[in-house]
């Protein structure tokens, strides 16, 4: 079954083709993006299973469905490029959907009623689920027979118990405005833990995992056997952990009193939280790790205590989720500075070992969250056809 993976973020379609003969028998076929969509002059890569064809190719993408329509004419059409004699080889297409709020606690096939819901759910995330829905509606336009999957980051975590998700407002405001926990990153949190029980060679439904998805945007995600229990993310994915840009969590009062202070606005608040706070705030610098590291080596003071603060908020979170599930099998390092930034899992490990010994042990897996995408959509596209 060759399924089209299509994930559109706020000025980009990343996309991956895979060519699935069951859930774990798969080959990527191709994948590629295109970026600075909407603007005057995007830019298209695009790639094949072993070989990059082109790179930063000057295109026009006006919208979402313009940038579709190239990606699925270089996989079909173009005679230089092509890999699929037509775009009939596609059997299906699977969506990164951002917030499934209440209503999905797993990946569904997409129809009217689907699509509808993700229009509800814009208010919950303004900046991602457009796009998300873009994406959709294009594919559906394109693809008006083909089964199409929405898998939600937020689903993974409705399994979240209820004193664990709502805070300590009063009641009518969750309600009236659905405010509470919903959490991020579940698509890549899910699919370390899947990965995780392979290589502990135990069943999910038997261990106790704490997953780190460290990247630009950061997320900590308690599992007690193969269930999301707690996640350091909350009602946006601005609580938390320190992040590239985003401060994580803070007392909400330092809001007003800056806010007073400064004469901001909601909208110039809201850009100094997710925008200019983080690593980049905190150092001055740069919001990328690699760059602190580098300030770092110059006995750069802030860099240095932009470091300890990121380190010191995933230790504060691991242990509070050991503590929460009674106990810890494994914690995961994943996302861009989890898999390759060895000096803050050295941090992190020296901490646990001191908590726990040896007896609960630290893993690096690289997430895959298309895959894990196409794996769902060829299992609810397998099912429907029975």
């Amino acid at each position: 079954m060759k399924i089209l993976v299509i994930n559109c973020g706020s000025s980009s379609v990343k996309y991956r083709l895979f060519d699935l003969k069951d859930k774990k028998r798969y080959k990527q076929v191709a994948c590629g993006i295109v970026e600075k969509v909407g603007q005057k002059t995007s830019l298209f890569s695009h790639q094949t299973e072993d070989k990059e064809l082109f790179k930063n190719k000057r295109v026009k993408a006006p919208d979402y469905k313009s940038a579709i329509r190239l990606i699925i004419a270089i996989l079909t059409s173009d005679k230089r490029y092509k890999i699929l004699e037509s775009k009939k080889e596609i059997d299906a297409i699977g969506h990164r959907v951002v917030h499934g709020a209440e209503e999905f606690k797993e990946s569904t096939l997409i129809d009217k009623k689907v699509i509808d819901s993700i229009k509800r759910n814009i208010k919950l995330a303004p900046l991602h689920n457009p796009p998300n829905l873009a994406g959709i509606l294009a594919a559906k336009e394109m693809f008006p027979d083909l089964p199409q999957v929405a898998v939600f980051d937020t689903a993974f975590h409705q399994t979240i118990p209820e004193y664990a998700y709502l805070y300590g407002l009063p009641y009518r405001y969750y309600r009236k405005y659905n405010i509470r926990r919903y959490g991020f990153h579940g698509t890549s949190h899910r699919y370390v833990a899947l990965k995780a029980q392979e290589v502990l060679n135990k069943p999910l439904n038997k261990l106790k995992l704490i997953t780190c998805h460290l990247g630009n945007g950061c997320s900590i995600t308690a599992i007690k056997n193969g269930k999301s229990v707690d996640t350091s993310m909350g009602f946006t994915p601005l609580e938390g952990l320190l992040m590239g840009t985003r401060c994580g969590d803070i007392d909400p009062a330092i809001l007003l009193y800056i806010m007073n202070k400064e004469g901001l606005n909601t909208t110039q608040m809201n850009n100094l939280l997710n925008k200019k706070s983080g690593l980049k705030g905190l150092s001055g610098i740069s919001n990328d790790m690699r760059d602190i590291l580098k300030a770092i080596k110059r006995n750069d003071r802030l860099a240095k205590v932009a470091f300890d603060v990121f380190c010191y908020r995933i230790k504060k979170y691991i242990g509070a989720y050991a503590a929460i599930m009674e106990g810890v099998d494994a914690i995961i390092f994943t996302a861009g500075i989890g898999e390759n930034v060895k000096q803050v899992r050295d941090r992190i490990e020296k901490a646990i070992k001191s908590l726990f010994g040896k007896k609960v042990k630290t893993l690096v897996i690289a997430t895959d969250e298309e895959l894990l995408i196409a794996q769902d959509t060829y299992e609810i596209v397998s099912k429907a056809k029975k």
